[in-house]
Parts: structure tokens; sequence; C-alpha cells
């Protein structure tokens, strides 16, 4: 009886060993499970990169900035008041316009400008940053790249105020042709839009230079203008 006892304890052992090791794989199977379930889950969850909505959508006419009275002031000989309206695959990113005017006094010479802007809307993306981020780094380039004009003399910077979220204007000296042409660079941003503008003069056959002070003065109104355009095409 006593020998039957031990064979009856020895054959349960034997037969518990199997049931055990199922039961820790199962255990270990469902813990690599709950793992995997919370590494997705949290990977769902987490949010992707997002930027603040760019806050002007469109662009005006970019010949139609400025008033009338300031293309007679500016270009009191223009060939075209309507402008010259480049072309662009993007109105509504992208848009330039330019003047030209030749005001010939006889003996006194010739009375000779130029006026060009350039229209720059940006949209914001969250693989580069927002419109606003976008239309500033634009907004430096520029100024950068008016100050490293070519052969530039007397150049001077000037900050320009009530324009915009910033302005900067950049008045300069460039001799061609044995003429001295004296040009004004205003750059402005007004949120993720950049407006610039190029306006020059010279005095040609004898005539003489137009004053920097003048063009400068000129540049800076008509920048206004230009701004405010772009904030009511947008409603």
């Amino acid at each position: 009886m006593h020998r039957s006892a031990k064979r009856l304890a020895s054959l349960l052992t034997c037969a518990a060993v199997p049931v055990l090791l199922v039961a820790g794989c199962s255990g270990s199977d469902s813990d690599s499970s709950g793992d995997a379930s919370s590494s997705a889950s949290k990977s769902a969850a987490k949010p992707s990169p997002s930027v603040a909505p760019a806050k002007y959508k469109t662009l005006p006419n970019p010949c139609e900035l400025f008033s009338k009275d300031s293309i007679k002031k500016m270009l009191p000989k223009v060939k075209d008041a309507a402008g010259d309206r480049g072309k662009s695959s993007d109105n509504t990113s992208h848009g330039t316009c330019s003047w030209t005017s030749s005001d010939e006094k006889g003996v006194d010479g010739t009375q000779w400008r130029w006026l060009d802007t350039n229209l720059q809307r940006y949209d914001s993306d969250p693989g580069v940053g927002s419109g606003e981020k976008r239309a500033t780094d634009f907004y430096t380039k520029q100024i950068s790249e008016a100050k490293a004009t070519k052969n530039a003399k007397k150049l001077a910077t000037v900050q320009t105020s009530g324009t915009g979220d910033e302005a900067t204007a950049i008045t300069y000296d460039v001799k061609r042709d044995g003429t001295n042409f004296k040009n004004t660079t205003l750059v402005a941003r007004v949120s993720n839009v950049v407006v610039s503008i190029n306006y020059n003069g010279a005095g040609l056959a004898g005539a003489d230079a137009p004053k920097t002070a003048d063009l400068l003065k000129q540049t800076q109104a008509a920048a206004k203008e230009a701004v405010t355009a772009v904030t009511k095409s947008n409603g």
C-alpha cells in the first residue's frame, strides 16, 4: 500500500510538469503581445507636426498697387500707366509689374525713371515652416541681395516704420555707361507676404541726377500703398 501511494505521487508530479511549462509559455506570449499593442498605441497617438495657417491667401494685381497720383508723381512721362505685368504660373503666390518714364526737357536733358514691384506670398508647410517664417526668411534674403549690388556706391540702409510688420529701404548709386543712377530698393513684409519695390532714376543728356532723398520718400509712400493693397485684397 505504501509503495502504491509513492508511485501515485510520482506520476502526479510528472504529469504536472508539462502543465506548468505550458502555463509559463502562455504567460510569456501574453506579456509580449501587450508590449506590442502598447507601442503601437503610443505610435498612433503621437501627433504629426503642425504649423499655424498662413494669414493671407491671395495677392492683388501687382500693376494696381499704386494710385494714379503716385504713378504720375513717380513717373511723370510714363509710357504706359497700366504697367507691364510679368507672367506668373500662380498669381495668388507671385506677381510682378514694371513701369518706365522718359521725361525729355529739350536742352535741359532728360529725366529717366524706372519702377518695378515684386509680390511674393508663402503658404504654411509642416516640412519647412509657417508662411510667416518663410516670408521673414525671404525678406531678409532680399535685403541682403540689395546690399550686395555690384559696384554700388554710397549705400545706406533706412528702417521704414508704419509699413507692414517690418520694412527696410536701401539706397545706393550705380554708374552705368558714364551715367550715375540713383537707386532705392524697399522690402516690406506683412505677415506671409513680401513686397519688394525698386525705383531708380537718372539725369540723361546733361540733366541733373535726381536726389536720393526724393526717390526714397516716394518709394516709402508707394510701399505703404502696396501693403494696404495686400491687406485689402484678402478682405
